[in-house]
C-alpha cells in the first residue's frame, strides 16, 4: 500500500509522525503494511516531512504536477489552487498497483494522508 501525504508549509516532523500513525491506526493498518510514501514535488524541500520519512527508515516519491493529476481524487481539494486536482489521495494513487484509495484522505492537523492499493 502507499501512503500519500499533503502538508502545510512549516510543518514539524513530529506533527508528520503523530499523523502516520493515526492514519495507520484510524485505518486499522501498521507501518509494514506501507510500502512507501508519496506527495507532490512541491513538498520535496519541507524539512519535517522528510526527516519523519528518514526517521521511519522508509522512502518517500515526490511526484510532478502531472502525475498528479492523471489520477482522480474521491474526495475535494483546497490544492486546486496550486493548479492540482489533490496531493494526498493522487499521489497515493499515482503509485499503487490497484489504484483504489482503501483509506480517503484524512487531515491531522496540517498534515493529510490518504492511502491507496
Amino acid at each position: 500500500m502507499i501512503m500519500g501525504i499533503g502538508t502545510r508549509r512549516g510543518v514539524e516532523e513530529s506533527e508528520v509522525l503523530s499523523a502516520i500513525f493515526s492514519a495507520l491506526k484510524d485505518a486499522s493498518l501498521s507501518l509494514t503494511d506501507i510500502e512507501c510514501f508519496s506527495s507532490s514535488e512541491l513538498k520535496s524541500d519541507e524539512s519535517g516531512l522528510l526527516s519523519a520519512i528518514c526517521r521511519l527508515g522508509s522512502s518517500i516519491y515526490f511526484l510532478p504536477d502531472d502525475a498528479l493529476n492523471e489520477c482522480d481524487p474521491v474526495s475535494p481539494s483546497k490544492a486546486s489552487r496550486f493548479g492540482l486536482k489533490g496531493v494526498a489521495e493522487p499521489a497515493a494513487l499515482a503509485l499503487s498497483k490497484n489504484k483504489k484509495i482503501i483509506f480517503p484522505k484524512k487531515v491531522y492537523g496540517r498534515v493529510t494522508i490518504a492511502i491507496a492499493e
